[in-house]
C-alpha cells in the first residue's frame, strides 16, 4: 500500500516551534523522517519533517522538526524584505538560501 503524505506548510513560510518558542523559516520539507541514519530514529518518523532556518537575535540556526512540533506564526505568513536580507543569500536566479549553505 502506497503512503501519501501532504505537508501542511510550505517552503518559504513562516513557522513557530510550539515546544522551543521560537520562529523560523522553512527551507525544505521531507515527506517522512530522513535525518542522520546513525541519529536516533524519532518514533512518530512517517509524517512530514522540515528544515527550518530558525532566527534568533543574534543568529540563526537549523533545525530539523516533526510536523506536529510546528505551527503556522499567527503574526507573520511570509518573511519580510528586510528579514531576507538578513537570513538568507540569493543567487543570480533568485534561489534562496542560509548564508552557510550553498545553494544548488
Amino acid at each position: 500500500m502506497t503512503r501519501i503524505s501532504t505537508a501542511r506548510f510550505a517552503i518559504g513560510q513562516i513557522v513557530r516551534h510550539r515546544e522551543q518558542a521560537f520562529r523560523g523559516l522553512v527551507i525544505d520539507v521531507d515527506a517522512e523522517y530522513a535525518g542522520a541514519p546513525d541519529a536516533p530514529q524519532p518514533a512518530d518518523r512517517l509524517q512530514p519533517f522540515y528544515r527550518v532556518l530558525a532566527m534568533g537575535e543574534e543568529a540563526g540556526f537549523l533545525v530539523y522538526a516533526a510536523e506536529r512540533i510546528l505551527e503556522a506564526d499567527p503574526d507573520e505568513d511570509r518573511l519580510s524584505q528586510e528579514d531576507a536580507a538578513r537570513w538568507l543569500s540569493v543567487d543570480a536566479q533568485g534561489h534562496h538560501a542560509p548564508p552557510h549553505m550553498p545553494i544548488h
